[in-house]
Order: C-alpha cells, then sequence, then structure tokens
C-alpha cells in the first residue's frame, strides 16, 4: 500500500465557514462586537439546552472566569484531575490558590471512589466547609474534566458536591456533543450539570473558531457577571469606568462567524466520527495486545479522541509504536504527561495516583478528524496489523 500521511485531528471546513467569515469581513466587524457573537451564543445555548452562554478566547478562559465566580481565592484549595491537559489546571493558579490531584478510573475520567475516599480520610466538613486537615485550607471546588469526550460520573460527583459545598466546573473543552443517555441526567450534556460548563473550539476539537471558547452556568446572574468581567469590567463604555478587574476575553466576530458554521455541521461530524470509532474497534479487536477504549455504556459521546490501548503482551512499547506509526504517516501522540509531575506542581498534594500512571505508558491517541474517509481508517488499520506481525 502506498505510503501516505494521516494526521491525527485536522479541522473540517465543508458548511458555510466561507460565507459567514466573508460576511463578517465585509461588515468590517471583525473584532469584539458583531452579530456573529451574540448569534454563536444562542445557537450554542440553544444546542446545549440552556438559557445564556458566553464567547470567551478560549476554553482556558472559560475556566479561569468560572474558577473566579466560584469565589476561588487565594487561600483555597480545587480538587482537580492529573490526567488532563494541563489548561484544565493552570487557572487555579492564576487565583494563587492550590490544586488537589486526584487520580483517574478507567475511563480516564476522575475517580469518584477515590474522591469520596479523599475526603473521608483527609478532610473535615466544619461549619459548612470541607477542610483539608493538613493543609487547613478550604476546598471550595472541583474541576471535572470530561476526557476525550467520555462523560465523568456526574451522579456520584454532584452528590459529593451538594454534600459539602463545593462547586463543579465542568471542563467539557473536549466534549462538546457528548451526553447521558440515562440516568438522572438523562439528555443533560456534558457541561450543563455543574455550576459552570467550559467549552473549547481549538483547532483540534470537534469544532472549531481557531482559538476561543463558551461558558454556560446554571446561575444566570453569574454568567451576566461573567460576560462583564470578560469585557475589561466595562460599567461606563463611553467614560471608560471600570469597578472591577476585568480581562480581555471576548471571542472575536471572526472567530463566531467561524463557529456559527462549524456548530451546524456538529451532529454530522459525530455520526462520521462514530462511524470511524466503530471500524477501528472492529478492525483491531483481532491485534493480539491491541485495542480501543471504550466509552461509558450510559452516555452518547462525541467520541472526539480514540484511546489506542497497548497491551504488555505488545510487541512494542507506546514510543516504539509511536515511533512505527508516525515512520509509517500515521499521527499519533501520547496521552497528556500527569500534571502533578509537571515542575510547577510537584510540590502540589496528590492523592493517591495509581491508575493515571498506568494508563499514560499504554495510550496512543489515533487519527480521528471527523473528515477521515473509510480509505484513511483501513490504512491505519493495515499500518497497525503490519506492525503486530
Amino acid at each position: 500500500m502506498e505510503k501516505r500521511f494521516i494526521p491525527l485531528s485536522v479541522p473540517n471546513f465543508n458548511g458555510r465557514e466561507l460565507e459567514y467569515v466573508t460576511n463578517a469581513v465585509e461588515s468590517e466587524w471583525v473584532s469584539t462586537g458583531g452579530k456573529y457573537i451574540e448569534d454563536f451564543e444562542t445557537d450554542i445555548a440553544s444546542y446545549l439546552k440552556m438559557p445564556e452562554a458566553v464567547a470567551c478566547q478560549s476554553g482556558t478562559a472559560a475556566l479561569h472566569l468560572s474558577l473566579r465566580l466560584a469565589d476561588v481565592q487565594s487561600d483555597d484549595e480545587v480538587i482537580v484531575p492529573t490526567l488532563t491537559f494541563i489548561a484544565a489546571v493552570n487557572p487555579v493558579k492564576y487565583l494563587h490558590a492550590e490544586p488537589v490531584f486526584m487520580d483517574c478510573d478507567d475511563s480516564l475520567t476522575i475517580d469518584v471512589i477515590k474522591l469520596q475516599s479523599f475526603i473521608d480520610t483527609q478532610c473535615d466538613f466544619v461549619n459548612g466547609k470541607l477542610i483539608n486537615k493538613i493543609s487547613k485550607r478550604h476546598i471550595k471546588a472541583i474541576v471535572i474534566v470530561h476526557v476525550f469526550g467520555n462523560l465523568a460520573d456526574m451522579e456520584e460527583i454532584m452528590k459529593i458536591a451538594k454534600a459539602y459545598n463545593i462547586k463543579v466546573i465542568e471542563d467539557a473543552t473536549e466534549a462538546l456533543g457528548s451526553y447521558y443517555e440515562t440516568g438522572e441526567y438523562k439528555g443533560k450534556f456534558a457541561g450543563t450539570i455543574g455550576d459552570f460548563g467550559a467549552y473549547s473550539f481549538n483547532g483540534n476539537k470537534i469544532i472549531t473558531t481557531g482559538g476561543g471558547g463558551m461558558l454556560v452556568s446554571t446561575n444566570n446572574d453569574l454568567l451576566k457577571k461573567a460576560k462583564y468581567l470578560s469585557t475589561q469590567a466595562k460599567d461606563d463604555v463611553l467614560y471608560y469606568i471600570h469597578n472591577d478587574i476585568g480581562y480581555n476575553y471576548r471571542m472575536t466576530n471572526l472567530q463566531a462567524a467561524l463557529g456559527k458554521a462549524q456548530l451546524q455541521q456538529l451532529e454530522d461530524f459525530i455520526k462520521t466520527k462514530e462511524k470511524n470509532y466503530e471500524a477501528y474497534k472492529k478492525g483491531i479487536e483481532n491485534i493480539k495486545g491491541l485495542s480501543i477504549l471504550p466509552f461509558n455504556k450510559n452516555i452518547r459521546s462525541n467520541k472526539w479522541f480514540y484511546s489506542l490501548f497497548i497491551a504488555d503482551d505488545f510487541k512494542y512499547s507506546r514510543d516504539e509504536l509511536l515511533k512505527h506509526l508516525n515512520e509509517k504517516g500515521v499521527q499519533t501522540r501520547p496521552i497528556w504527561g500527569l500534571i502533578n509531575e509537571q515542575q510547577p506542581y510537584k510540590e502540589s498534594f496528590a492523592y493517591n495516583i495509581e491508575k493515571a500512571k498506568y494508563y499514560i505508558d499504554r495510550i496512543l491517541s489515533i487519527p480521528c478528524s471527523s473528515n477521515l474517509s473509510d480509505d484513511d481508517v483501513q490504512y491505519v488499520l493495515s499500518i497497525l496489523k503490519e506492525l503486530s506481525e
């Protein structure tokens, strides 16, 4: 078979992107004002079945605003996963608070059993506040990341959060379109269950605005404050009166034009990702030592990324397989390095991290673009079969 290049995850521009962006340029509304920003906010809110949404400069900005609106301060702690992209954790430090790192379960999302164990053994609940016994800090919030389009166990997480007065921030930057099909939150989308939900439209996400993000909340008053803070906290636009510290976090009209067109195609993108996931799963199940990690059974996942699991009896290690795949034109990447092991966080508290260490050595992300063709999938499978022989 002739060698080709199959990228890991690239944008899919087959809709009205050029039309909308051209219209934004011709209107001369290209910065943080213009109709496409409000259109995109309205469209996202409607899709997610939420009353409102606030368009931001990035998913990281949405997380930062969420933590600030959750009243996280410098003497507080925030529970975070260690197995995630570092942008989910850095905003905690923006506010000079401290992260507490939690392990993952087999879904790669936060381990709720260990979460409860940490609370039972390492914390006291005093006067309505969850207090870390060692640091004496107030644990005010938890950041939940829905990894690769999977959904964390929000039923248990919300029970824990309500019991201990913890604000829940859902990092749904990888999970736009994922929702529960059964259970207490049936029909609820990722990002719409906790106090805040953050989304990302980076270039490799399921829909993209090049850069950009979105924030939703169950509290409309706080969402209005998020919009206020995201536009430099302007109390009087004409006379430049500012009564709070704000940020330049507003999405541009050009980005929103792109996003509006992308959102119109989201469900089609998910159908393609589902089809390709099933093709990978079927093609890999007969390759000894390799498998595709499943998504939770009670959800409709957007299947953003596909996780190739490399068992210990496979002929190549993770890094060896990555090297061979890239040489064959199949772009892959390992899962993130654990954040509690990164230089800025080595002194932070991490609770019994085990499974995350196991998975990072055994997972590669394989090509998953929404415009990946059947032929592309078969090419990747043929390379995997060839390397397994």
